[in-house]
């Protein structure tokens, strides 16, 4: 694939020697376009030396070929890390002063921009509106994530990590190689919503080393929360024991156990738009914790007496006593038996819980839980229509379910 790589003239622009390189070693053709200003960070002979090729600096240099229009024509993605406040007001506006912007206004494939700039500058009204802007036009805007900044400042406006951003971009990639480009309104059909996600799977504590616990690793709620947050949505991830990394711009709560996230996904739930329940709660718990580890008493066995759990999802739609709003999205994650398919317990669940929109996929050892593709049937309340999605990522499982959401709520 034909990737232009923008960089803009802020100190985040060595990080984006670490995606140029991954670029290269996945076999992409990468023409590097930094502004004036980013030459004062890294050189560009460093540019030319990572993607062996002449780097692109002005509008001036091989003038026949029309590089300013070219560029953007036959790229299959442009993608700039860092974009500067700077550079996301002139692409806001259709500014093209220089070879970069003229990309821009001139790409018609997807556009990934990865703003990173102090806090105050990200947070200022002008920059809001020009996210806004970009966003309503189908431009992918990364929010940046949190950390340290230039000298001793923190907050958001940090570059989100390479890897993070190298994953959207072959996401992007790929839907277009599969022939089902993302639609440009995609990146705004969450804009405005304010929407709570569940991941991961908890810990029920036996005693202070042990715990009753399942395989759920949380990578389908946060590829959940990663595409919410993309298409605009004020997102909040509940983490039950998730070690993977967060999304930038994504608020997350931490939990442990069931009763924890019962707690924490209701009171983030209030004034929600949607809640997708994709964490793995432990159906039981040990009715009584003990303070110490429990030691072996020779041979003999252990009998365990354990409590049941409540039903979160069943909790929530009690709780909207009748109105339509949040949208709650659940999960099943079944296996067939002697008494059922997978699809006939997964039926039984969606009449007993009331949620909007179930998605159902088997699991088991090396099946969904912790694997990076995952084959899933959403099911939606008022029909008997099954849509299946996969074997597909993590991410496109995310995007369909995410798709289903809108409709939900284009109705609401």
């Amino acid at each position: 694939m034909r990737i232009v790589l923008g960089v803009g003239g802020g100190i985040a622009a060595y990080k984006a020697c670490s995606l140029l390189r991954h670029f290269s070693e996945a076999g992409h053709d990468v023409t590097v376009v930094p502004t004036a200003s980013a030459l004062h960070f890294v050189g560009e002979a460093t540019w030319a030396a990572l993607s062996g090729k002449p780097v692109s600096t002005d509008v001036w240099t091989r003038v026949h070929e029309v590089p300013h229009v070219r560029l953007g024509q036959e790229a299959d993605l442009v993608v700039v890390a860092p974009a500067t406040a700077d550079l996301l007001s002139k692409a806001a506006h259709g500014m093209a002063d220089d070879l970069l912007t003229t990309t821009l206004l001139t790409a018609r494939c997807p556009v990934v921009l990865a703003p990173a700039m102090h806090t105050e500058m990200w947070l200022h009204p002008a920059t809001v509106a020009n996210v806004a802007t970009l966003r309503s036009h189908g431009v992918h805007v990364i929010d940046p994530a949190s950390g340290r900044l230039t000298g001793a400042d923190s907050g958001p406006g940090r570059l989100p990590e390479p890897a993070e951003i190298a994953a959207l971009c072959e996401d992007l990639l790929a839907d277009a190689g599969s022939g089902h480009p993302s639609q440009a309104g995609e990146a705004t059909s969450l804009a405005g919503r304010r929407v709570v996600v569940s991941a991961g799977g908890t810990h029920e504590p036996l005693d202070p080393v042990r715990f009753i616990g399942n395989r759920s690793s949380g990578k389908q709620g946060i590829a959940l929360a990663q595409v919410a947050a993309e298409r605009g949505a004020q997102v909040v991830l509940v983490t039950a024991n998730v070690t993977l990394p967060v999304p930038a711009g994504v608020d997350q709560v931490r939990v442990e156990t069931t009763l924890e996230l019962e707690a924490a996904v209701r009171k983030s739930a209030v004034d929600a738009d949607v809640v997708v329940m994709a964490a793995a709660p432990a159906d039981f718990r040990p009715a009584h914790a003990l303070g110490s580890k429990l030691k072996k008493s020779g041979d003999a066995g252990l009998t365990l007496e354990l409590v049941q759990n409540p039903d979160i999802v069943a909790g929530l739609v009690a709780a909207r006593d009748g109105a339509r709003a949040p949208i709650i999205v659940s999960f099943a994650a079944e296996t067939g038996d002697a008494n059922g398919s997978v699809m006939d317990h997964a039926r039984a669940k969606f009449a007993r819980k009331g949620s909007d929109l179930q998605v159902v996929n088997e699991v088991g050892v090396h099946k969904t839980f912790g694997q990076d593709e995952s084959t899933v049937h959403l099911l939606r309340r008022g029909t008997d229509e099954v849509t299946t999605v996969g074997p597909e990522s993590k991410r496109v499982v995310a995007a369909a379910v995410w798709d289903a959401v809108r409709e939900l709520l284009d109705t609401v």
